[in-house]
């Protein structure tokens, strides 16, 4: 899953917000200097990503990109899974996007200087300039994966993987519509963070 749903699986607090996150930023090299809470908020951002990588609707999904794209369409599945999560907000969470962004921009700044340097680049980036109103469209998702297709440090095929998207958008979002809720209940069942 990409930085939108990591989030929504965070609790309301700076710790959490921090350690669900910096599972994306090797996580594992930091825990000496973490406190409990964040331990237990990569440790939930784990057990999301492994639900989620395991999952065989969504091993399914990656079939549905080119050849030449496949190798990344996890990458590209996490990135538009925020996107439909975005869409489909108000069906799984009670607190209004735009609120929930808020608060969550904010939580995450508080433990800013703490963060390694480049989930402090990314995390300014993000929260300075609304990552996630960028996804709210297909455009934005397209514009978003040719960005990471440009900094990945071999050449690839990945740019473009949009039009894979548009070709399949109403199955990658029934997929995603059956699978994000059974990956809610599997977090809720484990509850890493209570």
């Amino acid at each position: 899953m990409n930085y939108l749903a990591h989030l929504y699986f965070a609790q309301p607090n700076a710790d959490s917000h921090f350690g669900n996150l910096l599972g994306d930023f090797g996580g594992k090299i930091h825990t000496q200097q973490l406190t409990t809470a964040v331990k237990k908020g990569l440790d939930n951002h784990y057990l999301v990503d492994r639900f989620t990588d395991n999952h065989s609707a969504v091993k399914q999904a990656k079939y549905l990109f080119s050849t030449q794209r496949r190798r990344f369409a996890g990458i590209a599945l996490d990135v538009l899974f925020d996107h439909f999560l975005i869409r489909h907000w108000s069906s799984f969470h009670q607190t209004p996007l735009s609120q929930f962004k808020q608060s969550s921009y904010a939580l995450l700044n508080e433990n800013l200087t703490y963060m390694p340097n480049r989930m402090q680049q990314v995390v300014t980036r993000m929260t300075q300039n609304d990552w996630f109103k960028q996804y709210e469209t297909i455009e934005g998702i397209g514009f978003a994966l040719d960005n990471i297709a440009k900094r990945i440090r071999f050449t690839n095929q990945f740019s473009g993987s949009i039009e894979d998207i548009n070709r399949h958008y109403v199955e990658l979002e029934t997929v995603f519509l059956a699978f994000f809720p059974e990956l809610i209940a599997h977090v809720k069942k484990h509850r890493l963070e209570s």
